[in-house]
């Protein structure tokens, strides 16, 4: 058995973008498996939208969304299921424990680690003024905090795929940047890092050079009122903006890191991507 960590604990979202890249994922993974190996707790939370895309393509099946969220029927949960608690999780876990990380794949059903509950229909930025019904999407009512604390304790690392549970079995596809803003509220974590391919919130989403160092959420929602902000960005910054009102102190926004840039960034805010503050 492993000496107990006692240092801060982080939660840390890879998009599939990053899972699907190994010039991405290498780099990061051997940063987390350097994290982990020391005093820090890791937590770990994926999604994989654009593998998930690409299946539903290949079987014929219509992809809808609505303001960059994916609306969930039987069909698309099935891949869902096969895609990011399946495959991603996997190649994942693969990938950190050649970094010399012990990964753990969790998905919401391995003993309810997120609870949830499906959405009602509600009006989202960008869709109009009506309300949306999104299928078989849920929101987070409950994180497994014993389960995670045990693991991170001992010096292994949760990797949860972003789907949810309910107590009878029910299971939702959810928004990965949403399960690891409550993840990260439910364990007091130190920090959220948010990995995918965008370098930050950029001015000019054309640009990679308009990158913002520092984000309000004041400043956060002007820029989605005047357009700058738009699609998958707009869920992502939406759901970072409830974590900082429940507690969160600063969400880091990050893409195409080197080695070394987590920790830089965690050190020095704003240094490598955007770090959104209250």
């Amino acid at each position: 058995m492993t000496d107990p960590r006692t240092g801060a604990l982080v939660v840390v979202k890879l998009g599939g973008e990053v899972i699907g890249n190994p010039e991405l994922l290498g780099p990061i993974a051997s940063d987390l498996a350097a994290l982990a190996n020391g005093e820090t707790r890791v937590v770990i939370v994926h999604g994989g939208g654009p593998q998930a895309t690409r299946l539903q393509e290949r079987l014929g099946q219509p992809v809808r969304q609505v303001a960059g969220r994916r609306v969930t029927d039987e069909a698309t949960l099935d891949v869902m299921k096969m895609v990011v608690a399946g495959k991603l999780n996997v190649d994942l876990c693969a990938a950190l424990l050649a970094a010399g990380a012990r990964p753990v794949g969790l998905h919401g059903a391995s003993a309810c680690v997120i609870e949830a509950e499906r959405r009602p229909p509600r009006v989202y930025v960008g869709a109009g003024p009506d309300p949306v019904d999104l299928g078989l999407v849920g929101d987070v009512t409950a994180v497994n905090r014993d389960l995670l604390a045990v693991l991170a304790g001992q010096g292994y690392v949760p990797v949860l795929a972003c789907l949810g549970a309910s107590a009878s079995g029910e299971v939702f596809n959810i928004n990965a940047d949403a399960v690891a803003n409550r993840v990260a509220v439910g364990l007091g974590a130190a920090g959220l890092l948010l990995v995918s391919d965008v370098p930050g919130v950029l001015r000019d989403v054309a640009d990679p050079g308009s990158r913002i160092p520092r984000l309000t959420v004041a400043e956060g929602r002007a820029l989605i009122a005047s357009g700058a902000v738009t699609k998958g960005m707009i869920p992502k910054l939406e759901e970072s903006f409830a974590a900082l009102a429940e507690g969160v102190r600063r969400i880091h926004i990050l893409g195409r890191l080197r080695p070394g840039d987590l920790e830089r960034e965690v050190a020095s805010p704003g240094s490598v991507g955007t770090v959104l503050v209250p």
